[in-house]
């Protein structure tokens, strides 16, 4: 399979998979609603919203939205909510979770739950995927984790990597570019996050970590540009052609993350990974554009 050269190739390749649902627990929130408008309206995804029908009847025909078009589900408890969405996808009558108004932990606790959860004994991670700006070419570039795991230790990263490689694999990537990003390019003692790029590297180089082609430390010029990298005289075949970064700390996958939006002004999608299911937290700042990606990667890690 040729790997997706851009976002909108994402979104074409899952919209070849028909029959896609999407459940949304606590649909009250106009960023889920436009979410699954988008989804409806882009031949992507048919949608389940569980929440108060009159508050969401009120709300689609403010966005001029027929809520006929949506199978609509009463229930007015966050915690219900996300165990009914749960279920629906137990059930195979869903297959991504999409976010409403509850509360993330509220989700969380429904999809981790040991007996009815969506549990597969995996670290949740969030991946966002974007394109690389600094490419002379459209090309691919994700960015792992932004919105999840706080200050991952070693064996959380290992965890992060097959996640973004999971996902990767699914739009095309067949053996994906994995960067450790530090500030610098060396181990370093003063440095524990270099300490740990370098294992998680020989890790990879042991088949400890599959799948995929693991450079680290490097820092993110020398990651994502070739001519950085050769200035610097890194020779790995990672370096300046990275197709996933890993990210230190949450701080740094938050801010860089947003950089691709307000910066770089590319679009973005993401989706949490590691459950049985592919889950989604919009943003009310999202773009429609934005959320359109997020529900199509949802969808291909969905197959």
């Amino acid at each position: 399979m040729k790997p997706v050269q851009s976002v909108v190739e994402i979104v074409e390749k899952a919209r070849a998979h028909a029959g896609r649902c999407i459940v949304v627990p606590s649909a009250e929130t106009e960023s889920a609603l436009g979410a699954a408008v988008e989804a409806r309206k882009s031949g992507l995804a048919s949608s389940i919203l569980i929440g108060d029908c009159e508050v969401i009847k009120k709300k689609l025909a403010a966005m001029e939205e027929d809520a006929r078009h949506y199978q609509l589900v009463q229930e007015t408890s966050d915690p219900e909510a996300a165990r009914k969405a749960v279920a629906m996808v137990r059930a195979g009558e869903a297959h991504v979770i999409l976010k409403g108004k509850l509360k993330t932990g509220d989700l969380l606790r429904a999809v981790l739950n040991k007996e009815e959860g969506l549990r597969t004994g995996n670290l949740l991670s969030d991946v966002l995927v974007s394109e690389n700006p600094m490419s002379s070419f459209p090309k691919i570039l994700g960015l792992t984790d932004g919105g999840m795991n706080v200050f991952p230790d070693l064996a959380a990263k290992k965890a992060i990597i097959q996640n973004a490689v999971r996902l990767f694999q699914r739009i095309g990537f067949e053996k994906p570019n994995v960067a450790i990003l530090c500030a610098l390019e060396e181990p370093s003692d003063g440095m524990p996050h270099t300490l740990e790029a370098r294992m998680l590297q020989e890790m990879n180089e042991r088949g400890e970590i599959t799948g995929c082609t693991v450079c680290g430390p490097l820092a993110l010029d020398n990651a994502i540009w070739p001519e950085a990298a050769r200035l610097k005289g890194i020779s790995h075949p990672v370096a300046g052609n990275a197709d996933i970064l890993i990210m230190p700390t949450i701080e740094t996958g938050n801010a860089l993350g947003k950089a691709f939006t307000y910066f770089a002004k590319k679009p973005v999608g993401h989706v949490i990974e590691g459950a049985k299911a592919p889950i989604l937290i919009p943003s009310r700042a999202e773009s429609a554009q934005d959320k359109l990606i997020s529900i199509a990667l949802g969808i291909l890690c969905s197959i």
